[in-house]
C-alpha cells in the first residue's frame, strides 16, 4: 500500500490535487482499518516529503483522511462511510489544518491560502472517492483482498452499496 501510494500519487495528479492519495486512503481504510491506514498515510507523506520535496501538506492532507476513512468504515461497515470519512478528514479537516502549517512553513500569512486548500482538497477527495469505489467494487470479490482484510481487521467486507 505504501509503495502504491508513493508511486501513484505523483503520477496521477492534478495540479494542486492528489486524488490517488484519497484512493489509497479509502482502500487502506476498508482493507486495514484506521490504525494501519493512518500509519500507511503517515509513512507515505514522510517519504513524499523527503524524496519528492512535497511540503508538509503531504501529511496534513492524508493522515486525517486515512484515519477517518478507516474509523467510519469500521463503524458503518460500508464503503460509503469510508468515503465520507476521507472527505471529512482530508477535504475539510486536512485542508483547514494546512493553512497554519503552510503559514509556519513559508512564513507568509496570506488570507488567500484559505481559498486555495479547501476547494482543492475537497475536489481531490471527491475524485479519489469515485475511483476508490470503482476499484473496491472489483477488489472485494478477490480472495487475497478478503484474506488480507481478515488479517488486518478480523472481518469480512461488509458491503459496497452507496
Amino acid at each position: 500500500m505504501i509503495a502504491l501510494d508513493v508511486v501513484l500519487s505523483p503520477l496521477f495528479r492534478i495540479e494542486g490535487m492528489a486524488p490517488m492519495s484519497s484512493v489509497m486512503n479509502i482502500i487502506a481504510g476498508v482493507l486495514m482499518g484506521p490504525l494501519y491506514g493512518t500509519l500507511m498515510a503517515l509513512i507515505c507523506g514522510i517519504i513524499r516529503m523527503v524524496l519528492m520535496g512535497i511540503p508538509p501538506l503531504a501529511l496534513t492532507g492524508a493522515v486525517f483522511g486515512a484515519f477517518l476513512a478507516g474509523l467510519f468504515y469500521r463503524i458503518g461497515g460500508k464503503m460509503i462511510w469510508s468515503m465520507i470519512g476521507e472527505i471529512i478528514g482530508t477535504g475539510v479537516i486536512g485542508s483547514l489544518l494546512s493553512y497554519p502549517v503552510m503559514v509556519w512553513f513559508t512564513g507568509s500569512q496570506q488570507d488567500f491560502y484559505w481559498f486555495i486548500y479547501t476547494p482543492r482538497f475537497i475536489g481531490a477527495t471527491l475524485i479519489g472517492s469515485v475511483i476508490a469505489f470503482l476499484v473496491l467494487v472489483k477488489l472485494k470479490d478477490t480472495s487475497i483482498f478478503k484474506k488480507s482484510q481478515r488479517l488486518f481487521m478480523g472481518g469480512k467486507f461488509s458491503g459496497y452499496s452507496i
